[in-house]
């Protein structure tokens, strides 16, 4: 039996399921389709960062949003997600870093940020287990933090249910439906028709896959990354740490005294591959004790893959496409979970009101992909 929505969102994870619960608010029947569990491309598998250190305009105003969204859930959902704010702490162990850390901190004050540059010193009172050596200093963010994923999911399902919309699991789009260049709906591979003049493709990984089934060619590509988790630990520090360097890592200590962490492979791992590799898990560890010597005793309980969805220059597309009712939200580039939250609203007001909330640029489909955020 074919069914009708107001809005179909191609994708169950957490930029899905945010816009999915933002478009139902509004009082839209809302189906999302998600070809797995929800979450299970990229979402469950991150490791629960939030900050607001970018070097855009438009970055930092997203983030804002993000974080005040955050700071209400428990009251949302009725239950926690664990949201923290323990900080972030970029550490720079080069003149350059140091130079362009102090660069982009003149804009992030200017937008409300509380940010502060520090000495090695300093540093050493917000890690004071930090391992200093050929360290210069770097910048902190007090009001950064962290969530857990899965409550965050979790509440989103909730409420997009009680919203009279649903979630439909283990269930493959194979097509997208247009006639006269509007979109009429989805295909799935069961053959069965979904009806809406509203699709939303939230498809993280396989963004450029369901872009091309409109006939449109967007520049996102999946990445592998991999991230591993310890056993409890003695509390040790309360923020994130993110090492710049070209073998560095970032990491952070959640509210149960594990700590979880990953880092950028060099080259990058493109592909959908989800496998754990011994590799990561030998220079994860390696790079995390380089850093905080004591955690040499702990223990890792599991490490595993997952897939960031990558554009040239680092910013999603969140955006009207030029087919009418069909939109984007997608290319994250590592930052869709604490994106997520806003990236549900602002979205689902260009949908409804076609009103974008500030200058959009860097995040229009049609812009120019040469420039690349610096905090990546």
């Amino acid at each position: 039996m074919n069914r009708c929505f107001d809005a179909i969102v191609v994708g169950g994870g957490i930029i899905g399921l945010s816009s999915a619960y933002q478009l139902s608010q509004k009082g839209l029947k809302v189906g999302v389709i998600e070809k797995n569990f929800p979450g299970f491309g990229s979402t469950t598998r991150c490791i629960g960062g939030i900050r607001q250190q970018f070097s855009t305009e438009a970055s930092i105003k997203l983030m804002k949003e993000s974080v005040s969204q955050f700071q209400q859930m428990e009251e949302i959902f009725g239950f926690s997600v664990d949201f923290y704010q323990g900080g972030y702490l970029f550490l720079a162990y080069s003149q350059d870093n140091l130079d362009s850390f102090i660069k982009v901190s003149h804009l992030q004050k200017s937008l409300g940020l509380d940010i502060r540059l520090l000495s090695v010193a300093e540093c050493l009172e917000i890690v004071p287990c930090l391992n200093q050596e050929n360290l210069m200093g770097g910048v902190y963010s007090p009001d950064d933090g962290q969530a857990y994923p899965f409550k965050v999911v979790e509440g989103y399902i909730q409420e997009i249910k009680k919203n009279n919309s649903s979630i439909l699991t283990f269930l493959e789009v194979s097509d997208i439906m247009i006639e006269k260049n509007k979109v009429m709906g989805v295909i799935l591979g069961t053959g069965e028709k979904l009806y809406s003049d509203i699709v939303l493709n939230a498809a993280g990984p396989w963004a450029g896959e369901i872009s091309k089934m409109a006939g449109l060619e967007l520049p996102i590509f999946p990445e592998k990354h991999e991230a591993f988790i310890t056993d409890r630990q003695e509390h040790l520090f309360n923020t994130m740490i993110v090492d710049y360097r070209s073998d560095g890592c970032y990491f952070q200590q959640l509210v149960n005294g594990q700590v979880i962490g990953c880092y950028t492979p060099v080259p990058n791992q493109p592909g959908t591959e989800v496998n754990a590799s011994r590799k990561f898990l030998i220079e994860m560890s390696k790079r995390t004790v380089r850093l905080i010597p004591e955690l040499k005793k702990a223990n890792v309980l599991r490490h595993w893959g997952g897939s960031y969805s990558m554009t040239p220059d680092g910013s999603p597309f969140i955006d009207k496409t030029d087919i009418n009712g069909f939109y984007i939200a997608a290319g994250m580039s590592g930052h869709g979970f604490m994106f997520s939250p806003a990236i549900g609203k602002f979205i689902s007001d260009i949908i409804i009101d076609d009103q974008y909330p500030f200058h959009w640029d860097e995040f229009k489909i049609h812009r120019d992909c040469s420039r690349t955020e610096l905090m990546k």
